[in-house]
């Protein structure tokens, strides 16, 4: 990695990279050598050199026809074609090349993993999800039917969405512009977290106690809610408590799902 950022910084300050070197990081990403993000001391550390590689990536590709197995796509951006490691079952899914698929993976039909995003060793991810661009998804999380993660490339200096190991998201819930999800939070079907709503922590009684922004913490269970602003009310997700052994026995995925 430190060699590939050296290359990177010397060619940038001197001139354009070059293509090779742009393949270079392209491929170190769909291999696993290097990410987006990555997590150091608890803070997550986005790699604004990366994702300058992935939109020049774009400029130097030109249209082609790719296969995969059955299938035919004409796009600037091959397929991926290591899945050696992974469960990809039947049914039309697609990853992009640049994609870093962590062993057992499990992908259900169809569904579709965009450049630069990164799924855990053990992730379930559904029927119809949509994994964005530079998206890092953690150890066994479950992205439910529908589940929708959004992408971030641009600015470079934006965090992705970054989903935490051990989360569960349920069907239908749309995550984007840079939500941290922290580990083990459960996100109900369809909740919708951006960067512009409002997250209202409760108390039993149903008190708000606390505010927050962008991040979900570890523990929480999120569910749909709303707030009222004058003569309408305005979609707010609500944090109603954390996990117990009770809540963890309902979201418990089965092993067998999971068996290679």
């Amino acid at each position: 990695m430190q060699a590939l950022i050296s290359t990177w910084k010397s060619e940038v300050e001197t001139h354009q990279p070059d293509n090779s070197t742009i393949h270079s990081i392209i491929e170190a990403l769909d291999n696993g050598d290097i990410r987006v993000a990555e997590q150091r001391g608890g803070q997550w550390i986005v790699h604004e050199w990366i994702k300058s590689a992935i939109v020049r990536y774009f400029g130097i590709m030109n249209i082609k026809e790719y296969t995969c197995g059955i299938l035919g796509f004409r796009d600037k951006i091959p397929v991926k074609s290591d899945f050696s490691k992974v469960r990809v079952v039947p049914g039309g899914s697609s990853v992009r090349f640049g994609v870093h698929l962590e062993e057992q993976v499990v992908l259900m039909p169809p569904c579709y993993v965009n450049i630069g995003a990164r799924i855990g060793a053990g992730t379930m991810v559904d029927s119809n999800v949509l994994v964005g661009s530079c998206a890092q998804i953690g150890k066994q999380v479950h992205l439910s039917a529908g589940v929708q993660i959004g992408g971030v490339l641009e600015p470079v200096n934006a965090r992705p969405v970054i989903i935490e190991d051990h989360v569960f998201v349920g069907a239908g819930a749309i995550i984007v512009e840079g939500i941290l999800v922290r580990e083990n939070a459960i996100i109900a079907p369809g909740v919708v977290l951006s960067a512009g709503t409002k997250i209202l922590e409760v108390n039993k009684e149903g008190h708000i106690v606390k505010n927050h922004n962008s991040i979900i913490p570890k523990d929480a269970i999120v569910v749909p809610g709303a707030r009222k602003r004058g003569e309408v009310m305005l979609q707010s997700p609500i944090i109603i408590g954390y996990r117990n052994e009770k809540t963890d026995a309902k979201v418990a995925l089965s092993h067998f799902l999971r068996e290679f």
